[in-house]
């Protein structure tokens, strides 16, 4: 089974490389760094960078109510403790819906730390970190969220590693009603990224950089009140099932075995079996299947 697995793994990675994505000028702003944020290769990429006095940051220009999004990053390489580069979409306000990538920087030789968080109606604390299977600084590799009317698929190279379904039915909020943007970042959180706080970002190999490439948005635009779904959309919806379009997109067989495979492999924190954090019982979606 591990065999098919890790060879299922490497052949999506490369399936995933090859896609194309769209132009920064044309899908983005950079938000904030005051010029330590830049478009690169006539659109095709973007580099953000961290220095001691500030990070940078970059957000889509349109919002989204449901889509897959898909981001190609290179991260920064060699000492990158103290440092975050988060890829993530979120809506505004003090009860907004939130969907993350966060990448903890760690000393030479010492693995990322990719952290994974939920929030619904403001309410978070929904946290699965993992190691990956690669090392994430040497070449690009594809970070995507899929956001369904049912799940939000966390997928890295086209391999799922999480997947958080629509429990409302059983009293569980979920994100479907309010648009968001996509957001990426480098910032600086030597106070808590790297081993708790303990180890901090060593200056002198400033400025830090991560890379961005291939962002593509398959997704409904959401704009003046109204919602707007790229062409066939719905159409593909009603004639797919499991595994087709990402309006209806659910988890496979064998796409579920590689999420747990993943799982067993290289998570190494789940909110879900934190007795510790929650003494009077774990969130109720932790307790369903």
């Amino acid at each position: 089974m591990r065999t098919v697995v890790v060879l299922g793994i490497v052949a999506m990675a490369c399936m995933v490389a090859m896609a194309q994505g769209g132009n920064f000028f044309q899908d983005a702003e950079v938000s904030w760094g005051q010029g330590r944020g830049k478009i690169v290769d006539g659109g095709r990429g973007l580099d953000l960078t961290l220095d001691q006095s500030s990070g940078s940051g970059f957000q889509s220009k349109n919002e989204y109510l449901f889509g897959k999004i898909d981001m190609q990053i290179k991260l920064v390489p060699g000492n990158s403790a103290g440092t975050v580069t988060t890829f993530y979409l979120s809506s505004q306000g003090s009860t907004h819906d939130e969907i993350d990538f966060e990448f903890l920087g760690n000393t030479t030789g010492e693995p990322y730390t990719l952290h994974t968080n939920v929030f619904t109606q403001g309410q978070g604390q929904r946290e699965q970190q993992f190691r990956l299977w690669f090392d994430p600084t040497t070449a690009f590799h594809t970070y995507s969220i899929t956001w369904n009317p049912q799940h939000i698929i966390f997928a890295v190279d086209g391999t799922p590693i999480r997947d958080f379904k629509n429990h409302e039915a059983r009293g569980v909020a979920f994100p479907k009603s309010q648009p968001m943007r996509v957001y990426a970042s480098l910032w600086n959180a030597d106070d808590w990224a790297t081993q708790g706080g303990r180890v901090k970002a060593d200056w002198s190999k400033a400025p830090f950089v991560a890379s961005f490439r291939g962002y593509n948005a398959d997704a409904c635009v959401w704009s003046n009140g109204a919602q707007r779904c790229p062409v066939g959309t719905m159409e593909t919806a009603a004639s797919t099932r499991r595994g087709g379009g990402w309006w209806n997109q659910q988890l496979s067989d064998m796409s579920y075995r590689r999420m747990r495979w993943v799982q067993r492999k290289f998570m190494i924190y789940n909110y879900c079996t934190d007795p510790k954090r929650y003494p009077q019982g774990v969130p109720a979606e932790c307790k369903l299947r």
